[in-house]
């Protein structure tokens, strides 16, 4: 029997594997994988960034903040369950009234609806209707490319600056308390907010 050829993508995974429930930093993997493969195949790993990247998107990863990945073999077992079915998308729709719940547009408003997990699928969030939401097609590109919190982060940022130059000051004030408490918890401190 012949052994299988090892591939840069194996290797990355034998790292998380051997190392399970761990919050690892990137620079971690990338060290160990460079070496490792260069011991084993005399060659150069010339791109393990895109590597670690594949299999977060496959969901065998959890991305747990920038840079930082996590391997949890119960989650990358079941990632096929994470998905929504269709009758779990047309109550979430039903419960969230057949519009986004930021900005409350709807089909009546001629904009494409997504339904999104709360708790994105590759931080762990489930496919229950508890964890879905209505999001119009540019609110869900918003917290695609941020996420949850910093979304809302910068809405009442902006929020804040529109009512402060309006004079609007219960909303100011409103938007104020709202970031304190971003600051307080510690959520998003790499979003400046300038009071």
């Amino acid at each position: 029997m012949t052994k299988k050829k090892l591939t840069q993508i194996d290797l990355v995974k034998e790292y998380f594997i051997k190392n399970p429930k761990k919050d690892i930093p990137h620079p971690k993997v990338v060290d160990w994988v460079v070496s490792e493969w260069k011991k084993q195949t005399g060659k150069v790993f010339r791109d393990p960034d895109r590597a670690i990247r594949s299999l977060y998107q496959k969901g065998f990863l959890i991305k747990i903040d920038k840079g930082v990945y996590r391997y949890e073999p119960s989650f990358a077992k079941s990632k096929k369950q994470e998905n929504f079915t269709a009758a779990q998308k047309k109550k979430i729709l039903e419960k969230d009234g057949y519009k986004c719940v930021v900005c409350g547009k709807g089909i009546k408003d001629k904009v494409e609806l997504h339904i999104d997990h709360i708790i994105p699928k590759d931080k762990g969030g489930k496919a229950t209707i508890e964890n879905g939401q209505v999001l119009c097609s540019q609110h869900n590109f918003l917290k695609k490319n941020l996420n949850q919190t910093e979304t809302a982060k910068k809405m009442f940022i902006n929020l804040y600056e529109l009512t402060k130059r309006k004079g609007e000051k219960t909303l100011n004030e409103f938007s104020a308390e709202i970031l304190k408490v971003f600051e307080k918890y510690g959520i998003n401190g790499h979003i400046d907010w300038k009071k």
